[in-house]
């Protein structure tokens, strides 16, 4: 029974009931053919939240192109942006020259960008059309970093998905490691983590306490035992995706606490991979008011019911 049908950019948006509880199947019914595409390999249908999606644009490529060796795993490479329009094209561009030179697997870059107010959407197209088959971009008229990464994995046919932040804090090199551990060696995630053994990090003492301080609180609260729940550089296989990105509601900051702490909970397996990273001084998190709401959120989150693995 089909449970809702909207129209969103020309095309019959159809929601329709998924064997897994909690679940629902997407598909695109109608319409033109300049909506979003994925990894031809990759052609099981989408497992998604039974939520009304926000408003959004796609353009993702078609097809991969003639170069890739289809028998080659396959990621999709994330980048959440808000009002990024300053940094976003040189490190895209930093990101592709590297990924090229060095990275084992079929890629793709796909900028996120969620409701920015200046030229982020406009660059982003620019770079889609400079390189279709190498970048997409994804843009939702609600804000939100989690929402727009969530989304992102959604859209995605790839078999794995990572996501880092724009302004690269992350030491390109870790891209490797991160993603072996998801396509080679049969994690569900993967994680940078800043304050494991061999990490190398450069932050001031304030964030240092505040990150400190959080992973304490969540492992006071779930004895959990993963050891860096907010750095922006994470892998997560495909299948994972589409069992437990229904069960993560954040679609802001806690976006990645929710997520790490279902998933170990739930008895997937975690990796974690030691970071060289540099603090970003334009941080969009909001000191102290991001870091209260996600400390009520990790209160609520312990109050929630949460899901085993099937």
């Amino acid at each position: 029974m089909v449970l809702t049908t909207e129209i969103f950019e020309g095309r019959t948006y159809r929601e329709e009931p998924f064997a897994a509880p909690a679940l629902t199947q997407r598909s695109w019914i109608s319409g033109s053919a300049s909506s979003f595409s994925a990894h031809p390999r990759c052609a099981d249908s989408d497992a998604v939240p039974r939520v009304t999606p926000p408003a959004s644009r796609f353009s993702l490529p078609a097809s991969l192109p003639a170069r890739y060796d289809l028998g080659v795993k396959s990621v999709d490479i994330v980048i959440p942006c808000y009002n990024e329009e300053r940094v976003l094209a040189a490190s895209v561009e930093k990101l592709r020259a590297w990924c090229a030179a060095n990275l084992p697997y079929t890629w793709r870059i796909v900028v996120a960008d969620n409701a920015s107010t200046d030229g982020t959407m406009e660059v982003a197209s620019q770079l889609a059309q400079e390189d279709p088959d190498g970048v997409g971009f994804i843009h939702l008229d609600q804000k939100g970093r989690g929402r727009a990464l969530k989304r992102a994995f959604i859209a995605s046919r790839a078999d794995a998905m990572c996501y880092m932040d724009v302004d690269l804090s992350t030491d390109l090199g870790m891209i490797t490691p991160l993603l072996s551990g998801v396509l080679d060696e049969g994690y569900d995630i993967a994680y940078g983590s800043r304050v494991s053994r061999g990490s190398d990090i450069e932050r001031s003492l304030k964030r240092e306490i505040n990150s400190r301080g959080y992973i304490l609180a969540i492992k006071a609260l779930f004895w959990t035992k993963f050891a860096d729940a907010q750095c922006g550089f994470k892998a997560i296989s495909r299948d994972a995706a589409q069992a437990l990105l229904p069960h993560v509601n954040d679609g802001e900051w806690f976006f990645d606490t929710e997520l790490m702490i279902i998933a170990e909970k739930a008895g997937y397996r975690l990796k974690e991979v030691p970071v060289r990273w540099v603090e970003d001084p334009d941080t969009r998190v909001k000191f102290p008011q991001d870091i209260i709401k996600m400390g009520s959120n990790l209160f609520k989150l312990r109050m929630r019911k949460l899901p085993k693995r099937p």
